[in-house]
């Protein structure tokens, strides 16, 4: 087999994960996706914004990341 710089991908099957919030919580997601808009000048959708500040949370817990290592 030959060896590529590339590694095999991941698995980016999406899963679907209903939630319920809060109407802050809404209201706050809303406010931050105009906020978006206004600093990249491109409208996203609150449904694809949260993916991406979830990831971003997640990167930035020290304590998570080293109990992950861990484990």
């Amino acid at each position: 087999m030959p060896e590529l710089k590339l590694p095999k991908l991941p698995d980016r099957t999406p899963i679907k994960l209903p939630i319920t919030i809060t109407p802050d919580l809404h209201q706050m997601l809303q406010d931050y996706a105009a906020l978006y808009a206004a600093a990249y000048g491109r409208e996203e959708p609150v449904a694809e914004l949260i993916p991406a500040m979830l990831t971003a949370f997640l990167e930035s817990d020290r304590s998570f990341a080293r109990s992950r290592v861990r484990s």
